[in-house]
């Protein structure tokens, strides 16, 4: 770790310095491996996301591979686990959060054309099935990152990096 990358773990939350969460919530639908899970908390941390949603068979805290891979940033990001996805989307859709499925489809959108709400929850899908088909159903838009090789998919994790920053691409060039 980098004398420039503070860590708070033993620090109480009462006493960790403020930081301004950005308005995006993170749904897991289902994800199979827990080192992905805590590759995004890491990442979730890094672009002070509001709220992990960790949904179905989605590993959740306390468990070693998250710990290993989130490097403690499952302590910063604020998370809740739910037995099903429905629950999480029907959650955020009453606090008037549209849901946007990251999953390539004929219909959906490429990510950078586009235009993320503001908040927005991005819902990201198992590793080798993708987004349930009734989830999908739930969610508000479609958006793709497009693939150009033989394979149809991304690593979960780093399709997260790339929609995250892309969000905050975007919002950040609005003010």
């Amino acid at each position: 770790m980098s004398e420039r990358e503070p860590h708070y773990a033993n620090v109480p939350r009462d006493q960790r310095p403020l930081i301004e969460r950005r308005p995006v919530h993170v749904v897991l639908d289902n994800l199979r491996s827990a080192y992905n899970v805590g590759s995004i908390f890491r990442t979730s941390d890094a672009g002070a996301v509001a709220h992990i949603h960790l949904c179905g068979m989605s590993a959740h805290p306390p468990h070693r591979k998250i710990e290993k891979t989130s490097l403690g940033a499952f302590e910063y990001v604020p998370w809740t686990y739910y037995e099903r996805t429905a629950d999480a989307l029907d959650g955020l859709r009453l606090q008037g959060i549209p849901s946007v499925a990251i999953e390539v489809t004929e219909a959906a959108v490429h990510h950078v054309a586009f235009r993320f709400p503001k908040p927005v929850a991005i819902v990201f899908g198992n590793e080798v099935a993708g987004i349930n088909e009734k989830v999908l159903s739930r969610c508000d838009f479609t958006v793709c990152i497009p693939m150009h090789g033989y394979k149809n998919s991304i690593n979960v994790a780093t399709a997260f990096g790339v929609i995250l920053y892309e969000v905050l691409r975007q919002w950040d060039a609005q003010t």
